[in-house]
Parts: structure tokens; sequence; C-alpha cells
């Protein structure tokens, strides 16, 4: 057999990622007739889903006018010229500077000469891809022919019937989402042996102190990284540094505000454990314009992250506003339409912005103080659709993204991109609740940005590890 491979793309690869005719380098790639057709279907609409239909129904139009239609039977080469919608993205040059050679690209053009086996009956989209795939593995001995799809049902079915099925691994950010880094670790026992001997230390105007060192361990660090030396006989202290700046081999490094009860709190809320007090530094701090802090149920990313954003709304008037948004994912079934303005709608799926906008102004004397406490909040923090959110742009803005999760890479980079001056996103999110069809903890844009986004100087992670909801809840998280 020759090394060469044909690629059977499902609908719903191209759907999820129209770059994904030019992600096969050098083998060539089949499109079904069916696959036209539900493209076709799904191209009308203002969702995610139909602007990419629309996207890939032009470049496979660019395709064709620039090679020709009489070449269709040969195969429609995808070497040359890209679609200019793609052009800056894909096929990054060789090291001799030529762009790698991609392969060519089939349409089907004839009935298929295989029929399905009795136990597939009708004809089902899914079944007729079946088909082609099988026809062209008889059409191609001597070719390896592999189905692409993100449903799991049809690789299944592909594995019956015989026919190789791999998912589509291109928008994978990592292999394994334990790679994630957590955005904090420990420091070894003889960290001042090895990197303390050419160690400077001096104090700003607010008295924290600072470090400049060199050691070995510089080189796994990454600005805005936390460091910290637990005490063996309390847990939970300890000296804790976050680095501020790597040059060459040399790091900076200052200690750490302390938030936790007994010191200074940010409307109310304390720290209780390392991990906030972390989130809290970079939610605090100005320089930072994006954070990401990851966790399970009850780990406080949603509290922290209101408490933070209200001190700095209201108390030092850093941002004009907060705005909350979320992808609006049901867990269960729908519950169907929802009347009213887009506030109104969205209010159903902020039930997490109101829990914790209750805890944060529980402290009222009286039923006066809570009601004007809130009527002050509903002013300052604004819900927001996601659905509305392209072509705006934010000015001195506090944007919270709540179950990020969800979102896919591309959405992230739109939401991202409608930062203006002076504002400051913090996506939240729990990657083992992930509810949007074709997303896993590996290709998930929450996973996207916080691997992209590891080692600039403006942006901050935190993986939250402790649930401080309750004991109840943290009980749960471990043994359910």
């Amino acid at each position: 057999m020759t090394d060469q491979r044909i690629f059977v793309l499902d609908t719903n690869v191209l759907m999820h990622d129209p770059s994904a005719l030019y992600r096969f380098e050098e083998h060539d790639i089949y499109i079904p007739m069916v696959v036209l057709e539900e493209l076709d279907a799904a191209k009308k609409g203002t969702s995610e889903v139909s602007r990419n239909a629309r996207q890939v129904s032009r470049m496979l139009d660019e395709i064709v006018s620039e090679a020709g239609r009489a070449q269709i039977a040969d195969g429609l080469p995808l070497t040359g010229d890209r679609p200019r919608s793609l052009q800056a993205t894909t096929a990054a040059p060789t090291p001799n500077g030529e762009a790698s050679r991609l392969g060519r690209i089939f349409f089907q053009t004839r009935p298929a000469a295989t029929a399905l086996p009795d136990l597939l009956p009708g004809n089902k989209p899914d079944n007729s891809i079946l088909v082609c795939a099988l026809s062209l593995a008889n059409e191609q001995p001597d070719a390896s022919v592999t189905l692409v799809s993100k449903d799991i049902n049809l690789r299944i079915k592909a594995a019956v019937v015989g026919i190789h099925a791999e998912d589509y691994y291109n928008d994978q950010v990592l292999e394994d989402v334990d790679l994630l880094h957590s955005g904090h670790c420990p420091l070894p026992d003889d960290f001042w042996t090895s990197h303390g001997d050419a160690m400077e230390s001096w104090q700003d105007s607010q008295g924290r102190a600072h470090y400049s060192l060199q050691g070995p361990m510089v080189a796994e660090w990454a600005p805005n990284q936390f460091v910290y030396l637990p005490d063996p006989e309390d847990e939970g202290t300890g000296l804790e540094l976050r680095v501020d700046r790597i040059t060459g081999d040399s790091a900076e490094l200052s200690v750490v505000e302390d938030y936790r009860e007994g010191k200074r709190g940010v409307w109310g809320v304390h720290a209780k454990n390392r991990e906030q007090n972390f989130a809290l530094n970079l939610l605090l701090d100005p320089d930072i314009d994006f954070v990401t802090l990851l966790g399970a149920a009850g780990t406080g990313k949603t509290l922290l992250t209101l408490a933070a954003g209200l001190a700095q709304t209201l108390d030092e008037a850093r941002y004009r506003e907060i705005i909350m948004t979320r992808v609006t994912v049901p867990l269960g079934e729908d519950i169907g339409f929802l009347p009213g303005t887009e506030e109104e709608k969205m209010t159903p799926w902020m039930g997490a912005l109101m829990d914790n906008l209750e805890v944060l102004t529980h402290g009222g004397d009286s039923e006066w103080e809570r009601a004007a406490t809130n009527e002050l909040l509903a002013k300052r923090i604004k819900i927001r659709s996601l659905n509305f959110m392209r072509g705006r742009t934010f000015f001195n803005r506090f944007i919270i993204i709540d179950e990020a999760q969800n979102l896919t890479s591309k959405q992230m980079r739109t939401m991202i991109t409608r930062c203006g001056p002076g504002t400051k996103m913090v996506c939240l999110g729990n990657l083992a609740q992930i509810d949007t069809p074709y997303l896993s903890e590996t290709t998930s844009g929450l996973t996207y940005v916080v691997d992209r986004f590891g080692g600039w100087p403006h942006g901050g992670h935190i993986t939250l590890a402790r649930g401080e909801r309750s004991r109840l809840a943290a009980f749960a998280s471990e043994v359910l």
C-alpha cells in the first residue's frame, strides 16, 4: 500500500472549522454531495454555524473558480493561491521559504457504486457519507481512505461497516487537559540554595518586597505566574511570589498581596486559600488586561471576580461598568421563548450572578439599605447576550464571561477582540462541564486562550483547586 491518503470530510467538520480544507497537508480530501446539501441547508441564519457554512461555501466557490470546472473530475489542486479569507492563517512556509504543498480536493461527481449493508437501511445523510467512503475505498484500493467526523455515532457506524474513521484533531489545543498550566507552582526546599547566589532585593514605595535572581528554574517560569514556598507547619501560609518579568536567564519577583481573613478584604470578601489569593492579585492588578479562572463548582470563581469588579468600578472608578455574559446552553430541556428585553431574556441564565450579589450585599443593616444597594448595582452591572457582541467595542469596562468552557476558539477570539482601551476581561469556566456539542476539554475555546495567553505580560491564569462553597459541595465534587 502506498502512502496516499484520502480524507472524506463530514459536514460537521467544515461547519466547526471552515479552514479544515487546508489542514490535511499533502493529502487529498473528498467532499460527498450530501455534505454540500447540508451546507446549503445550514447557510441561513445568524448563528456561528450558519456563518461557518457560508464561509465554507465561499471558499469552495473560490477553489472551483480558480482551478476551473473542467478539472473537477480530476481533483482541484489546493496548492498555489489560497482563498483570500485564509491566506494569512494557513500553509506556513517551509524552511526554504516556499509554502507547504497541499493535496487536491475531490467532489462526488457520480452515484456511489457500492451499497450499504442491510443493517444500515434508509437514506440518512450519515449513511450517504458512509456509502461514499465505502465506494471510494473500493475504487482506490491502493489508498488509505479515512472518514473524518466530529460525530461519535457516525464514527462508530463507520467502524461497524469497515471504514477507518477519526475525529478532527486540528482544533485540539493539547493532547491532554492535564498538560494545561495551572498558573502557580511550589518551589523546592533548596530553592534559595540554587538561586540565591546573585539575588538582589528591594522594596517599592508601597513597602512590597521585590527580588531579582538567576537559576535553573527561571526557564520554566512565565510572566504573572505565581510561585510559593509553603510553610510545613501551617498549611496555606508561607512565602508567595509573583513573576513580574523575565529577562534572559534572570527573573524579577514580588511578594503578593494577602487578601486572607484578617488582612485586606475586597468588598467584604477574603481569600480562603492560596489559589483564591493568587486570583485576587490578578483581578485587582490594573496592568493585567486578561484573566482566566478555571475551577470546579464552588471554588469561588464568580464571587471573587464580582467582588474585584465592584471594588474597581464603584470604589476606585477604574471602570465605568461591569458587563456579564455567558453562552445560553441549557443543562436540560429548553424552556422555550423568553419575553422581554435583551437583559430580561438573559436574566434566567444569570442565576450565578444573582446568587453572588446576594452574598456581597447581605450586610446591609436594613431592608431599605439593601434595596438601595441593589438598585445601584443594577445600574452598574449590565447583562448582555453573546449573540449581539459582534462589531461592538467596549471602553473602560470590566467584562465577565461566565461558563466560557462552552465557547469555541473562534467565538473566544471574537469576544476578546471586542475589548477597547481600559477594558479588562475575565473568563470563568469549568472544563469538566462542557455542554456544547463537538467541544471537549482539549478543544474548548477556554483551553485555547489559557494556552495561547501563557507568557503574555498583561494576562494571567489561575486554576482554583479547592471548593469553598460548603462541605457538602466539596464532598460531592470528590466522590460523584
